[in-house]
């Protein structure tokens, strides 16, 4: 296919305006010979022969350039396709950094979660070790709560994350095999992905450090 537009000197140059002569007029024959006159009219469709050779060949010259026409509009249409095509491609990574930045709003309403219940259980427990509160069973348990909604959030991103871009690197590869679309970049690692993992295992461990009382995440 065509890999680049066609260049204004490629297009093809219409035939220039054949300067038709006048139709040639109908001799006066009346009081000539029989022989004079035939003579006369022999002229006069030889004239009309070679008047009609010049508008058949003026009709060659514009059905050729109507070809030429048709095979620049013919090359245009290929690189029209071409450029469809990887535009196509190109789209499904715009589609799969879309997805990512899906994941990582999701990461942060989670990282929310999780900072703000860790953060809660941390001040009323210290509280409640000053002796400024009695109990802190539940600011405790609230706590508990918004992390475990944090990290379920996340896992549920992540799975949804995962789902939809196994579709997407699967659609994207059926329309490559049909010769639909160009496929020739690959889809990179999402650390995007990498650090919403990472971001559940914190969440659990503050969950359990909570849980457990581990002394090293107080």
């Amino acid at each position: 296919m065509t890999d680049k537009p066609q260049d204004s000197a490629d297009t093809p140059k219409r035939p220039e305006r054949i300067a038709l002569p006048r139709i040639p007029e109908i001799p006066d024959v009346q009081g000539e010979k029989s022989d004079d006159a035939s003579v006369h009219f022999s002229q006069y469709r030889s004239k009309l022969s070679r008047f009609r050779t010049g508008l058949s060949e003026h009709r060659t010259d514009l059905s050729e350039f109507r070809t030429d026409l048709s095979q620049h509009r013919t090359d245009l249409s290929d690189h029209r396709t071409e450029m469809s095509m990887r535009r196509t491609g190109m789209s499904f990574q715009r589609t799969r950094m879309s997805a990512d930045r899906t994941l990582m709003s999701e990461m942060r309403t989670s990282l929310s979660l999780i900072g703000f219940g860790f953060t809660i259980y941390q001040t009323f427990n210290k509280l409640h070790q000053a002796g400024v509160i009695l109990q802190s069973q539940a600011p405790r348990n609230f706590g508990l709560a918004l992390i475990v909604l944090g990290v379920l959030l996340l896992v549920g991103g992540i799975a949804r994350h995962l789902q939809y871009v196994s579709e997407l690197r699967g659609l994207r590869q059926l329309m490559a095999n049909e010769g639909l679309v160009h496929a020739e970049t690959r889809f990179p690692i999402s650390v995007t992905l990498i650090v919403a993992v990472l971001l559940v295992a914190l969440g659990v461990a503050a969950f359990m450090g909570i849980v457990f009382d581990f002394s090293l995440l107080r």
